[in-house]
């Protein structure tokens, strides 16, 4: 009698907790397999990272004032005569303070083509150093015969941060 009462006193605890981790194993086993088949349901193929890479913006973070001016105005002559639009030399505009950061801006203004110019406003997102376009102006002139009114006439104001 005392050997079932002692073999009692032990199994009982031991059925009660014994069911009680085996019950949390379920559920901690259940969570895992659904974390894992989250993860791999967010796991992408190697062209669906390229195509989302090929959207992404190029940015480089800004540079001392000097050096940032170079590689701005460096970049923008590249993009405008890849796009074949000829322009008066570059202007830089006086840097501003916009709350707490130093904006840089430059202005170009030349004659090209409308679709010259549509290629350029596709292109200069690759500028890694482009923050804005602050102003695009446009005029053709109206007394061309139509024929002519492709060739536009722009004032293109760009911007960058500086350090």
């Amino acid at each position: 009698m005392i050997q079932v009462g002692v073999i009692a006193a032990i199994a009982i605890p031991a059925f009660t907790f014994g069911t009680k981790w085996i019950d949390d194993w379920a559920k901690v086993r259940q969570s895992l397999d659904e974390s894992q088949k989250k993860l791999k349901d967010l796991e992408i193929g190697e062209t669906a990272q390229a195509g989302l890479l090929a959207i992404v913006p190029v940015c480089e973070p800004p540079q001392e004032e000097q050096v940032q001016k170079t590689l701005f105005r460096d970049k923008l002559n590249e993009q405008l005569k890849k796009a074949g639009i000829n322009t008066e030399p570059l202007q830089f505009l006086p840097i501003r303070k916009v709350k707490d950061r130093k904006v840089l801006k430059i202005q170009c203004k030349g004659k090209c083509k409308f679709d010259q110019l549509l290629d350029l406003l596709a292109n200069l997102r690759e500028n890694p150093y482009l923050v804005g376009i602050e102003e695009l102006k446009v005029e053709c002139d109206t007394k061309q015969p139509p024929d002519k009114r492709q060739e536009v006439e722009i004032a293109l104001t760009v911007s960058t941060f500086v350090k």
